[in-house]
């Protein structure tokens, strides 16, 4: 970050036209600087989770309030059954079972984590199968299963964050997947 800060400063001249040296070659970094652009592949792979971590937690809390108003009548069209039955039809369903088991199925929470992704899905196709029924006061009672296994995920969620920061070896030797200056 220095770095970036260094090249885009202003620098307070003089004489306009005592410039700084700069180097012909833009491609290459003065060796001082070098170390400011390296990324470990492990690192880099780590943050990219800790990222789709996130985003994932923003997407499973969209099912919350699609599920409240459908509770109150409106049930969305998308919202059929025999689609939330699955698992994988969701976003973090679809994760889970690939990338994010490459990069978490390591980690204890994940298989819970799995487990409770399964079941939201089993709880909110039901709730939506209720309401179709005409049965209120089930759907009700399903609807509060669902939202106790929504803050179960999340929470499942950061707890991998977590975990992969505690995972992180920084003893490890580590090779960088990008550098500069030669």
């Amino acid at each position: 970050m220095d770095f970036l800060k260094r090249l885009f400063a202003s620098s307070p001249r003089k004489d306009s036209s005592a410039r700084p040296a700069r180097p012909e070659d833009w491609s290459t970094v003065p060796s001082l600087q070098a170390s400011e652009l390296v990324a470990f592949g492990d690192e880099v792979s780590r943050l990219s989770v800790e990222f789709d971590i996130e985003a994932l937690v923003v997407s499973h809390e969209r099912w919350m309030p699609w599920l409240w108003q459908a509770l109150g009548g409106q049930i969305d069209a998308q919202l059929r059954p025999d689609v939330i039955r699955d698992d994988r039809s969701s976003e973090l369903g679809a994760w889970l079972h690939d990338a994010g088991r490459k990069a978490l199925g390591h980690l204890p929470a994940y298989d819970l984590l799995l487990v409770r992704n399964r079941y939201f899905h089993l709880k909110a196709a039901e709730l939506i199968t209720l309401l179709e029924g005409g049965e209120q006061a089930r759907a009700e009672h399903t609807f509060k299963q669902c939202e106790h296994a929504s803050r179960q995920i999340v929470l499942l969620l950061k707890e991998l964050k977590r975990g992969l920061a505690r995972h992180a070896a920084p003893s490890q030797s580590r090779k960088p997947s990008l550098t500069a200056g030669g």
